[in-house]
């Protein structure tokens, strides 16, 4: 069966007989060399047009593997943020339960020097409060030269104290509290009859007869309104005793689940939402006689 054949050099098409497939030889018009293809292979020198992509099957797999990254990646930061936020939330926690560590030692500080933890406040000759407890503390905190600024001689919020209210040591403000009022403490005493001050009184640690391991001494109180230099604390007689109560004065925090406290003795404790209102009562008194164990 006769080959047809196109001379890759000069466009000449042949028949040429199939007994001379895949042989060599001169074009019969151009002279040059040629080989007769074998039936059905392709001719020499041709090569199949390439197929032109239009790309888009690289566009739509890059489109594929980039979303799949921004997806991973937005659940990956998703599955991160939560243990993040709780370990950053953990090291706040442990930070304000160190402030009231020190503001406890300072307290006994305080006690060695005078035989008597400080009162909650200072009153003036008719009885008003004048200076805070947390003033008091100042030297014992190393804030000595704080203390030296502040004016005994003029009420906690003449103009001269005042100013001072922006200068709130560190101790006396909770890391998880929000920037607002940031002149206002994070820590309070709870001050009322039979407590651990009932006001302008000094206590001893003799009076305190329930024991000093079972005695609260200071509080949290987040987002309190206190100026810190205010001679003002949470009112025993009109105050919430469930610790985080959204509907009432009371212990509150902003970490989950509780709040923390100092005791009479120096150590601190995180107090639960779940405690009894009972329970918190009696180790908010000195003399109750109450057995506030299991809290």
């Amino acid at each position: 069966m006769p080959i047809q054949f196109t001379c890759p050099h000069c466009g000449a098409e042949t028949n040429v007989a199939d007994e001379f497939a895949g042989r060599s030889g001169p074009c019969a018009q151009c002279g040059k060399t040629i080989t007769v293809p074998l039936p059905g292979a392709a001719p020499p020198g041709y090569a199949p047009a390439a197929r032109r992509s239009s790309g888009v099957p690289v566009l739509v797999v890059l489109a594929i593997v980039g979303g799949l990254v921004v997806v991973c990646g937005g659940i990956l930061l998703a599955l991160l943020l939560p243990p993040v936020h709780s370990a950053r939330e953990a090291a706040r926690k442990a930070q304000c339960n160190n402030h009231l560590k020190q503001i406890a030692l300072a307290m006994h500080s305080y006690h060695a020097m005078h035989r008597c933890y400080p009162p909650a406040y200072i009153a003036d000759e008719n009885g008003r409060p004048m200076h805070s407890w947390r003033v008091l503390l100042l030297p014992l905190l190393d804030e000595e030269a704080l203390y030296r600024q502040y004016d005994f001689d003029q009420p906690w919020d003449s103009p001269k104290n005042l100013a001072l209210a922006r200068k709130v040591p560190n101790c006396y403000r909770c890391p998880s509290e929000s920037g607002a009022g940031q002149s206002d403490t994070s820590y309070v005493m709870v001050v009322g009859p039979g407590t651990f001050s009932d006001g302008p009184t000094s206590k001893s640690i003799a009076e305190i007869r329930d024991g000093t391991s079972h005695t609260i001494a200071v509080v949290e109180r987040s987002e309190s309104g206190i100026r810190w230099t205010e001679p003002r604390d949470l009112n025993f007689e009109k105050m919430s005793f469930h610790v985080n109560d959204p509907a009432g004065e009371g212990i509150r925090s902003n970490h989950s689940g509780g709040a923390n406290v100092s005791f009479a003795d120096g150590h601190t404790k995180f107090v639960s939402e779940d405690i009894d209102p009972q329970t918190l009562k009696a180790l908010l008194t000195i003399a109750g006689g109450e057995m506030a164990g299991g809290y």
